[in-house]
């Protein structure tokens, strides 16, 4: 008997021995940290602050760690230069919203929210993913150890984007800042809650395209109905080399509306150049017509219309083009006023300019001035 009472103290304290050891063992979980670069002015980093992290965060709590580096400020912008040098970012990925996850890079917010999930589990699977091994970065890393947790995060956020009043920012840039913050620290508004004014200096350059782009398809909206009203649809003959241009500018706006249509149904990104931010456009609730028909499928369809009326023209018989030659510039004339509206909702509701688009506005325009000079000519 006193061998067992003596084996049952051995035991205990030996328990209480281990006993923080394996409190320890408790506490100490995976951890998957990243750094993400955005920008106060960028639509597509409000779509991923906004919709992207908070359910992440909310989802996995204090083992994602998930840091945000403002690219306007000195500090962020260093940052984001180091990161260029040694992750690397590749020249056609260099923008905002950037996440960097271990060795992994994640552009727009599309890839973002869609990849990172999987990463993140895969991580905590692990023995979690540190802070991207980013020149500089451990001088932010010191500088947000003193933030909220992610818990923390999630609750603030929710109070802070209810109070619109109040917007939180992030510090003051200073020489020595890094631009770090938390999610609870960038108050960031939804497009819809912007006013035109600060809508239009999201992407001044595209913007100012399509105000112009969209000037001029009103004027010739106009001229349209004023030739129209003065001549009683009664087309002239124009020179012959508008014979070849009209079915060339239609084929062309039909390739346009092809790629777009390509983008629109599969979800890719499309390739968009430095003005403008087609995928933002393409991704939006006016990329399809009621939310059912696909913008880009209603442009190709148009363009084949356009290519089988003008084709009517050219083979049919003399009586024929009499009796319909008013139907191909009718055509153009709704198709560059459906346009117009879709180049009004660009700089004016979505805040973002799609140059796909815009380039296929413009082909639209060119063609309802050939439609209305050219008449096939007698044979």
């Amino acid at each position: 008997m006193r061998r067992i009472i003596s084996g049952l103290i051995l035991g205990l304290f030996l328990i209480t021995l281990a006993a923080p050891t394996i409190a320890h063992a408790q506490v100490e979980q995976p951890v998957v940290r990243a750094v993400m670069f955005y920008s106060p002015s960028c639509p597509h980093c409000h779509k991923v602050l906004q919709e992207g992290l908070p359910p992440l965060v909310e989802k996995y709590g204090d083992q994602l760690q998930i840091m945000l580096i403002d690219v306007t400020t000195p500090g962020g912008q260093e940052l984001y230069q180091a990161a260029v040098r040694s992750v690397p970012i590749p020249e056609d990925k260099r923008g905002v919203p950037a996440l960097v996850v271990g060795d992994t890079l994640l552009v727009g917010d599309v890839e973002i929210p869609e990849k990172l999930p999987a990463i993140i589990d895969a991580g905590l699977a692990g023995d979690g993913i540190d802070w991207p091994a980013i020149p500089g970065l451990d001088r932010a890393v010191a500088q947000i150890e003193a933030q909220p947790t992610a818990a923390e995060m999630t609750s603030t956020t929710s109070e802070s984007a209810q109070t619109a009043a109040e917007p939180q920012t992030t510090p003051a840039a200073s020489e020595e800042s890094s631009g770090a913050a938390t999610l609870d620290q960038v108050y960031v508004r939804a497009i819809s809650e912007m006013s035109i004014t600060e809508r239009l200096a999201l992407d001044p350059m595209g913007n100012a395209i399509a105000l112009v782009t969209l000037t001029l398809m009103v004027v010739m909206l106009v001229w349209a109905l004023i030739y129209w009203m003065r001549t009683g649809m009664l087309l002239t003959e124009g020179p012959r080399w508008l014979t070849v241009a009209i079915p060339v500018l239609a084929l062309i706006g039909a390739g346009v509306a092809f790629y777009l249509t390509f983008v629109e149904t599969t979800g890719a990104e499309a390739v968009c150049g430095p003005v403008g931010d087609c995928n933002a456009v393409q991704q939006s609730a006016y990329a399809k017509l009621f939310g059912v028909v696909h913008i880009g499928l209603l442009g190709l369809i148009g363009y084949i219309l356009i290519l089988g009326l003008w084709a009517i023209q050219w083979l049919s018989s003399q009586t024929l083009r009499e009796k319909t030659d008013w139907l191909l510039p009718a055509a153009v004339w709704f198709g560059v006023a459906f346009s117009a509206y879709l180049t009004f909702l660009e700089p004016f509701v979505i805040g973002a300019v799609c140059m796909w688009c815009i380039t296929s506005a413009l082909i639209l325009t060119a063609l309802l001035y050939l439609t209305y000079r050219w008449r096939v000519p007698a044979r």
